[in-house]
């Protein structure tokens, strides 16, 4: 299979459970999508050209088939081109790299395009953006969506000149006969408009080496607005006569309000009314807790301080962290828990054994800490709700909405903003909810507007976890068995979002001897989707102990990695979303390669490895990592191999790798939240403290673009980081890292 290499080197880098995984019906490459599918928004004269083009998908979001996904064009008479960016824009840069697949097949001359944030309409389809899964997702359609224009266009053109469109090409929106003449997409439009649109299987997309707008590094549509303060996200909105509210939720989880100082509360300046709302909705929607209504953030937030309630916590959360801490140890030394996996004979490969290594893992609560924190604008005009709302799922959100209020969705309306960092937090609309109920009792405009100590004592967190593992290598020092007890956290009877293993997680599959267990202790704080949910906790355990087996059987890392990784092959044969060990074996190996592995290293300095697979990316980092006598522990570099298949716009794919390594770096280096009694411990960045940009390293990336459909970087990125660097800490210190944050064992960063 014939692929390319793109390598981007930084020396001063920039300082999403999926709730869909979505296929499509037909498969990926859109043979066999009905005519009908095909929906002509519009085509009158004057308007130029609107295409909308929809596709079914079939996903599992709440058990409800999805809406059908559409990408939407206007080519006006000016020769402008408008592009509509149907998916929330969160930072991954997806506002600029979907149109840009558009505009590819489309054959556009980028500079005349514009791009539109696309309302939130059932003809779009499933609008969310998490899970690393907008590209994959939209990538069919929209490449089919650019084609049918462009073929209209032409179409258009030939009926002109009466010839054969065969005998025509395209280039920067303009459509060329043999004769040399031209016309362009302006000067087309409003005849294409009138033309039939035409199905999938008569279309020809482009190959790949035939780019010129994909693989091209093209800034941020909104980088101007953002750096110059233009009101991009959800906290800017503004409407005349807009109020502002302050929302009171129980400190622990699951109570509700027994009574609350309400009158005093009104009588305070600049209040305008207070109220007690109860629960609605799930878990995740509205919570029962006491509404302040004022005429500036400052009124209702200083009101907030006066508030006195009375909380009914008969049923709220009493969850401890350290409680959580004895009871894993105490399971993990009196049993296996609940088998869920046993392949091979686990216990003759131990008593066979070359070599065998047993550990325990710990990983804390984290929270999502987004840089905005939660807000929403709502206003309940003429029976019609119309919501403002930074939300990575906007159509969950009207669903919570129309809980919150018992109005039907059909009467509630979504705006979409730019998003200022969600890290799957805005996969759930509990803000939302809030503003809609409140705007409900509010003949005004209102804002809902949380506090930053609001937005930790009320995330829906990363969950903890403990691993118990005990591993083997053969006489032959090869990887035998693996025994693993994971611990983990379940709400209301279920496992939480991101407390699961995948049964085919690796090095699963290519261990002939494998068992594991689990056992879930109960937790009444819900916890929720975290960046790399799942995998940002569990690479660093897997890739650890793989470290540890390497060691233990005195085989050099890197190899003993790949021999693990076998012959290349798919984990879930014909599904190209699975591991595929060829692909790994790939970036492994570019990424030792770039960092010199092997090569004599200064004194107190070593290189670690660590790969991981998630969200259909295949990444390995190899760090450049310091320990002095004090412990202080400095990345000095970071090299990153990816593949994730073709890479839309490698500026937004580097600042993806630069900011998943940051994030990475400065997880692992501090950041925990605890829990007594419910109530969370942190407060602020002062108790929950990110790195600084002092200890950003050098960040180099390297993209390989193979041939396999696209997916987005944003989660990948993340988890083979923390693994990678407590690797090269052990072969500076000899010191396992065996808990994190890495506070927890005398390191700072």
């Amino acid at each position: 299979m014939s692929r390319h290499v793109y390598t981007t080197e930084v020396d001063e880098p920039l300082v999403i459970d999926c709730l869909a995984r979505a296929q499509h019906a037909f498969g990926r490459s859109g043979a066999g999508m009905a005519r009908r599918t095909f929906l002509k928004l519009a085509g009158a004269s004057g308007l130029g050209l609107t295409l909308g083009f929809s596709l079914n998908l079939r996903a599992a979001t709440d058990g409800a088939e999805p809406p059908a996904l559409n990408a939407f064009i206007r080519i006006a008479p000016s020769g402008d081109i408008y592009i509509y960016a149907p998916n929330p824009e969160i930072g991954q840069g997806v506002k600029t790299s979907m149109p840009m697949i558009v505009a590819e097949e489309l054959d556009a001359d980028w500079q005349r395009v514009k791009i539109e944030q696309a309302p939130i309409d059932p003809r779009y389809g499933l609008q969310f953006s998490g899970g690393s899964r907008s590209i994959a997702v939209n990538w069919d359609a929209l490449r089919q969506a650019g084609a049918a224009a462009r073929a209209m266009l032409v179409a258009a053109a030939a009926n002109k000149w009466s010839t054969d469109p065969s005998t025509l090409r395209t280039d920067a929106s303009r459509v060329f006969n043999a004769r040399g003449e031209s016309l362009s997409y302006g000067e087309l439009a409003a005849a294409a408009a009138l033309l039939e649109v035409p199905g999938p299987s008569s279309l020809r997309l482009k190959q790949r080496e035939d780019y010129r707008i994909i693989g091209t590094a093209i800034p941020g549509v909104d980088n101007r607005a953002i750096v110059t303060g233009e009101p991009l996200f959800g906290i800017d909105q503004q409407l005349p006569g807009l109020l502002y509210a302050s929302y009171a939720r129980c400190p622990r989880f699951g109570g509700t309000v027994v009574s609350a100082n309400l009158d005093e509360i009104k009588r305070l300046p600049g209040v305008e009314d207070a109220f007690v709302l109860d629960a609605k909705g799930s878990h995740s929607d509205l919570v029962a807790g006491v509404a302040i209504i004022g005429a500036s953030t400052w009124a209702v937030m200083q009101a907030r301080k006066r508030l006195q309630v009375e909380w009914d916590t008969t049923h709220a959360s009493t969850a401890s962290w350290s409680r959580f801490n004895r009871e894993a140890q105490q399971v993990a030394d009196d049993g296996d828990g609940e088998v869920l996996i046993d392949n091979g004979d686990v216990g003759r490969a131990f008593d066979d054994a070359g070599s065998v290594v047993e550990s325990f893992y710990t990983y804390p609560f984290a929270a999502h800490a987004s840089l905005e924190p939660m807000n929403c604008t709502a206003w309940l005009k003429g029976g019609i709700l119309d919501i403002w709302a930074p939300s990575q799922t906007p159509q969950r959100g009207i669903a919570s909405a129309s809980a919150a209020t018992g109005l039907a969705a059909q009467n509630i309306r979504m705006h979409q903003t730019r998003i200022g960092g969600g890290f799957g937090r805005r996969l759930l609309n509990d803000y939302v909810a809030e503003a809609a109920a409140i705007a409900q009792r509010v003949s005004a405009p209102v804002k809902v507007q949380w506090t930053r100590e609001e937005d930790f004592a009320h995330d829906h967190f990363r969950p903890a976890g403990f691993h118990k593992l005990k591993g083997a290598t053969d006489k032959d020092g090869r990887l035998s068995a693996w025994q693993h007890h994971y611990i983990t956290l379940q709400f209301n009877g279920e496992i939480v979002s991101g407390g699961s293993l995948r049964e085919n997680e690796f090095p699963v599959l290519n261990v002939p001897n494998y068992r594991l267990t689990q056992t879930a202790l109960d937790t009444g704080t819900p916890c929720f989707a975290w960046r790399a949910p799942g995998a940002n906790s569990v690479a660093w355990v897997f890739q650890s102990f793989i470290h540890e087996l390497a060691l233990a059987a005195n085989r050099d890392h890197r190899d003993f990695l790949i021999e693990i990784m076998g012959e290349p092959r798919w984990f879930d044969a014909g599904n190209p979303n699975s591991l595929n060990t060829g692909r790994a074996v790939d970036v492994i190996k570019l990424a030792t390669e770039k960092a010199g592995w092997g090569r004599p290293m200064p004194h107190q300095r070593a290189l670690g490895l660590a790969f991981h697979f998630c969200h259909a990316g295949h990444v390995a980092h190899v760090v450049d990592v310091g320990v002095d006598d004090n412990n202080k522990v400095t990345v000095h570099k970071v090299v990153v191999a990816a593949d994730v298949g073709p890479v839309i716009n490698p500026s937004g794919a580097r600042a993806q790798i630069q900011g998943c390594v940051i994030d990475a770096l400065s997880t692992m280096a501090g950041l925990e939240i605890t829990l007594e009694n419910g109530v969370v411990e942190q407060s602020n960045f002062d108790s929950y403290r990110p790195l600084r940009i002092a200890a950003t390293p050098e960040i180099e990336a390297h993209f390989i673009a193979s041939e396999y459909p696209p997916t987005g970087l944003g989660e990948p990125g993340f988890p083979p980081l923390a693994p990678a660097v407590c690797n090269a800490i052990f072969e500076v210190t000899g010191r396992r890292v065996k808990t994190l944050p890495l506070s927890r064992e005398g390191f700072t960063v």
